[in-house]
């Protein structure tokens, strides 16, 4: 069976494949470990790790996201919208970011997110 894109973009970035994007090895695993997470495009950049509803640019930025600290990890909505919480753990911060996905956030879609008018 052929893996899908957010199939192997996950296992990437849990085996820190070299082509694979840079990213918190321990929020990455925690996100990982939560099935409405594996079933999204994971994408680290710039300290934070976002989750986007399909495989190609232009994304969908519309869910929250978990940005890394030093003692605490912060998760915010789309867009810096809002601090939806500071927890002490990647395992508690991923687990803030499923509670808020919408209730139609099913898997990923392979290509670019659909622009509406």
């Amino acid at each position: 069976m052929t893996e899908t894109v957010v199939e192997r973009t996950w296992r990437m970035l849990v085996e820190r494949h070299p082509e694979a994007r840079r990213g918190d090895p321990e929020v990455i695993e925690a996100a990982y470990a939560e099935p409405r997470l594996r079933q999204l495009f994971p994408f680290p950049s710039h300290g934070c790790l976002s989750f986007h509803r399909n495989t190609h640019y232009p994304w969908s930025n519309d869910l929250p996201f978990i940005a890394g600290g030093v003692d605490t990890y912060r998760v915010y909505s789309a867009g810096y919208g809002e601090v939806l919480g500071d927890v002490a753990t990647p395992q508690e911060a991923a687990a803030l970011v499923v509670a808020h996905l919408p209730s139609d956030c099913g898997p990923a879609v392979e290509g670019p997110w659909p622009r509406t008018p």
